[in-house]
């Protein structure tokens, strides 16, 4: 059955329509395109970020190109207050929450001895805490209709470790841990949870780390994303939709036999056998 189109063409029904979702930082990037690419597929989408001005950007672009019903929320997902408030206002507009997609920013760059206790604590909270949080509020519900999809987006950092994102290596790693565990726990209510590793992806967390790299090594941020490009099979970096089309799949009926996997988006840029 042929729903409809998107910017790129004809797209299929996975069978969500009408379904619910909430995509957390989904102002700009990766987050944005899961936004549009659920709204594509007939969902109702929530949105949210911290900043509003963007947030509400985004909402106003995509209800636009796609006509679904869409919802912004301002508010940071790694706060308690703001988490429960997110949640609250999503389901007072909608009702439910079918489907979540746990999604942060990068945390700050560096190396060990370079960060200090506060580093990790915001670390923790922008990308570990956020996600446990949404869960609390999401899972209970899911259990009880007994249908459900958790997608964890993290990095490629969870399988290959990148040099100089002590933070990210370690934290996200952690959000695997508990989007596997949290699997397990689920299966038997038919919730299905999921992580995702974007690679090399053009995202302004991409255009930020080129631009660190292209200080310390004297070089302009083009020859940077050039030699990224490079380190990736495919020679090229990847676009937020591709990942986007990978989450919108796990979230749909045609992936119910899929739970605690770990999969990348990278163009084969992880050389690791699993």
């Amino acid at each position: 059955m042929i729903r409809g189109h998107n910017l790129k063409g004809v797209v299929m029904d996975l069978g969500i329509e009408g379904k619910v979702a909430l995509v957390a930082a989904s102002s700009t990037g990766i987050g944005r395109a899961v936004a549009r690419a659920l709204a594509t597929e007939g969902c109702k989408v929530a949105i949210c970020a911290r900043r509003r001005e963007p947030l509400l950007d985004a909402a106003l672009a995509i209800e636009r190109d796609t006509g679904a019903d869409l919802f912004a929320v301002t508010g940071d997902v790694g706060v308690l207050s703001d988490a429960l408030n997110i949640t609250r206002e999503v389901r007072a507009r909608f009702g439910r929450i079918d489907i979540l997609v746990n999604n942060a920013g990068g945390p700050r760059p560096g190396a060990f001895e370079d960060l200090g206790p506060d580093a990790w604590d915001e670390a923790f909270r922008l990308n570990l805490r956020s996600a446990v949080l949404l869960c609390r509020e999401v899972v209970p519900g899911m259990k009880e209709r007994r249908w459900g999809r958790i997608v964890n987006l993290t990095s490629i950092s969870v399988k290959q470790p990148i040099d100089g994102l002590m933070l990210s290596n370690s934290l996200r790693a952690g959000v695997a841990g508990f989007s596997k565990t949290l699997a397990n726990e689920c299966g038997p209510f038919n919730v299905l949870v999921n992580t995702v590793c974007p690679g090399y992806t053009l995202t302004d967390r991409l255009t930020e780390l080129a631009e660190i790299r292209a200080r310390e090594a004297g070089t302009t941020n083009q020859e940077i994303m050039r030699t990224m490009a490079q380190a990736v099979p495919l020679r090229r970096i990847g676009e937020p939709g591709e990942i986007a089309d990978l989450v919108a799949f796990l979230c749909s009926e045609r992936a119910a036999y899929l739970t605690g996997t770990v999969i990348q988006v990278d163009g084969g840029l992880c050389r690791g056998l699993l």
